[in-house]
């Protein structure tokens, strides 16, 4: 195996390398490419799996580490001199190309390749420079690119000599810490494009393998580095470790690899080396690449609650769980553990009121099994919150809602009903709960001062039950918001610890009040002299209920005034009043009513933009989608009815192809995994084709009936989907 120290284990490799020499008589000519073949390896030793210093219950913390570190650098060794510019590499390959002759590119790949000093000697734009920083890796990325894009298209023999080079430099014997020349040369072999071949893997994971168990400090170095590479190139790196890491999982040649019980470092390798990535990502703004390019859907068919629970029972030992890197898990595995986590979580709630009821002898009935919510439409906001209040201990039962003076059973379509009118009615702006910014189309939390915060933990219990029971919310928050809520993630025992407080900047402002935004970053570019100018002090002033009151952004603030050297701090000091300060008391309650609801481990694995994303759905509506996925009962999806009723819908503008959506499923929002997800379905109604079509919410069924013509449905569909508040029982 690729093990540091004694030499004496390196035989399976040195019996490797014998085996590609021998494979080179059957090569035949040099002049054509041919597809690359490694032979199999069955018998590499198995490694210790790496260190997984990643803490599983906390974000990667790279990115905190100071920008110079000031560990002792080992000295850099002397560079081989090459001379070969990318203008005299291509003209090599165009010169083999024509003549057939490749002695002159083989001798470049073979040298260039066979160790991490000639690597250097090679890519480094100045051999007598260090590049010791974090802002320049010395990487010449135009040669880098130019030998790598050149190089799949080069005779077999030509391919198989960079591998060769590639183990020879994997199998040398590091003693001490790395110099930054070994880590630009990790650096350079990570882009390989020939690690997309899955004959490949094996070197690919020990090069995996001794990247990921660097220190931290060189991991700083590499995450730095790699956000300079172009967008193109960083992403076909991540996308070749999200196959590794699947090939590895659902081999489709199993053969191709060694047993998966001699290989278990493969996997975590790979995860943590993506982990470095993703960490480059996040620290550029706007990121290389979007977050959903890391997820890697294949994990969506492993278990994911065994994966889950190894995670929660094993806590920061060595054992690997995919939940220790949630960058790599889609939302809509994300979605699946929250759901499951929560259907086990009302099981056991459920399970508890019964056996209490029992050991007190008393008379169990069905509805200690559920949190029943009984309202009046005419007093929907006092009656919910009345009944919340009351059923506090309850919240984690499966909801089940009645409408006084109505007959419908909830089979979830009451549900739906309850969350859009009672979210409806709490944001409306004669409310006062929430200011509606007309520019960037959002609601924030008014900061008047009042004596009971109760209907903000309402809101925030709202939107907890609506991801514990899977129900999408039309609510306009602005992404700060999200962020706040998972600030911190799980609700800390200390009841003093501040919670909803986040880092804010300049950005989230913009994302609720642009124009106040946009002013102060006027403010921050201004040139002239700001004090003189502007007379403003560390303090701000607010309208509640027609008065006008100030506060200090600092102490003595209103004594301190605002120039071209503290404007930064100034900026700074009042984006965090509006956004935590002005509003804590209000977002405090919202926060604890949605953690009294949602608190579980699974909220750790989730960005900001995912919990919103399980909260509101998707606004985007695409029609067509859902046409190819809809089911139908008693029609057949070429039957003329079904054909008229796809004409129109597809021809309705958006706000009625909303209504549509809202008449036949409870909400017009699209859930987590699209379309398809809503398991839409047309039943074709034995009824008069004077009656309008009727919807079963519940379960998402629209019942049409078979209209005679294409004017007829239209009209009658849009006088159903235009006139549907309210349930009754047929």
């Amino acid at each position: 195996g690729l093990e540091r120290g004694a030499k004496n284990q390196f035989s399976t490799f040195s019996n490797f390398i014998t085996t590609i020499n021998q494979k080179k008589e059957g090569i035949g000519n040099r002049n054509s490419p041919t597809q690359l073949v490694i032979p199999n390896i069955k018998n590499v030793r198995d490694l210790p799996p790496i260190c997984l210093d990643v803490r599983q219950k906390q974000r990667i913390s790279i990115d905190t580490l100071p920008q110079e570190l000031k560990a002792p650098i080992p000295p850099e060794p002397s560079l081989p001199i090459r001379t070969k510019t990318v203008k005299d590499f291509q003209d090599d390959v165009e010169k083999a190309k024509s003549s057939g002759d490749w002695k002159a590119v083989h001798d470049f790949y073979s040298t260039t390749f066979d160790s991490f000093l000639e690597i250097n000697a090679a890519f480094k734009k100045d051999t007598n420079s260090p590049f010791n920083t974090i802002e320049d890796s010395g990487i010449n990325a135009k040669f880098v690119n130019v030998v790598y894009d050149a190089l799949l298209n080069t005779p077999q023999d030509v391919q198989k000599s960079v591998l060769k080079g590639i183990i020879n430099g994997l199998l040398q014997e590091w003693k001490g810490p790395r110099t930054k020349d070994d880590l630009r040369a990790y650096c350079i072999l990570l882009q390989n494009p020939q690690f997309s071949n899955t004959s490949t893997y094996v070197i690919y994971a020990h090069l995996l393998r001794q990247i990921a168990a660097l220190t931290e400090a060189d991991h700083h170095f590499l995450v730095h580095w790699s956000k300079k590479i172009s967008q193109k190139r960083f992403k076909q790196l991540v996308d070749r470790l999200l196959q590794f890491i699947s090939l590895r999982l659902f081999p489709a040649k199993p053969e191709e690899f060694p047993p998966m019980v001699k290989c278990t470092w493969w996997i975590p390798s790979a995860t943590k080396v993506l982990a470095l990535f993703n960490v480059a990502n996040s620290l550029i703004s706007p990121s290389i690449i979007s977050y959903t390019d890391f997820y890697n859907s294949t994990l969506d068919h492993i278990d994911l609650m065994e994966e889950y629970h190894n995670w929660q029972c094993y806590g920061n030992s060595h054992r690997f769980s995919f939940c220790q890197y949630p960058f790599i898990i889609s939302i809509a595995a994300k979605k699946v553990i929250i759901q499951r986590d929560s259907e086990q979580q009302m099981i056991s709630i459920a399970r508890q009121s019964l056996v209490d009821k029992v050991s007190r002898r008393q008379k169990p009935d069905m509805n200690m099994l559920f949190l029943n919510v009984k309202v009046r439409r005419t007093h929907l906001v006092s009656d919910s919150l009345d009944e919340l209040a009351r059923k506090r201990a309850d919240l984690k039962k499966k909801l089940k809602v009645t409408f006084v003076g109505e007959a419908g059973l909830d089979m979830g379509g009451l549900t739906k009903e309850w969350f859009l009118l009672l979210i409806r009615q709490i944001f409306h702006p004669d409310y006062g709960m929430f200011t509606y910014h007309k520019d960037s189309h959002c609601h924030w939390f008014s900061s008047f001062k009042c004596d009971n915060y109760s209907e903000f933990r309402l809101v925030g219990a709202l939107m907890g039950l609506a991801v514990y029971n899977s129900i999408t919310l039309d609510i306009r928050f602005p992404p700060c918001c999200y962020k706040k809520l998972l600030s911190p993630p799980i609700v800390p025992c200390d009841h003093n610890t501040l919670v909803g407080i986040c880092d804010v900047t300049l950005d989230d402002l913009f994302q609720i009040m642009p124009e106040l935004a946009h002013g102060l970053s006027e403010l921050l570019s201004y040139e002239g002299n700001v004090e003189e100018d502007f007379y403003s002090t560390f303090q701000v002033f607010q309208e509640e209920f027609g008065v006008i009151k100030s506060y200090n952004l600092k102490p003595n603030g209103d004594k301190i005034p605002v120039t071209n050297q503290n404007r930064k701090e100034y900026v700074q000091l009042y984006v965090d009043f509006l956004l935590n300060k002005s509003i804590y008391k209000q977002f405090a309650a919202f926060y604890y009513g949605f953690h009294s609801v949602c608190a579980s481990y699974a909220l750790l694995l989730l960005r900001p933009e995912e919990v919103e994303i399980l909260v509101c759905g998707s606004p985007e509506l695409d029609m067509s989608a859902l046409q190819r996925s809809t089911q139908y009962e008693g029609y057949q999806k070429t039957d003329l009815t079904i054909r008229y009723f796809w004409d129109v819908v597809l021809g309705f503008s958006l706000d009625l192809q909303k209504k549509l959506l809202h008449f036949a499923t409870g909400s017009d929002r699209v859930p987590v995994g699209g379309m398809a997800d809503l398991n839409f379905k047309i039943s074709k109604s034995e009824t008069s084709t004077n009656w309008l079509p009727v919807a079963h919410t519940c379960f998402n069924q629209l019942c049409l009936p078979p209209y005679k013509n294409k004017k007829e449905l239209k009209q009658k569909l849009i006088i159903g989907i235009s006139n549907a508040e309210g349930f009754g029982l047929e």
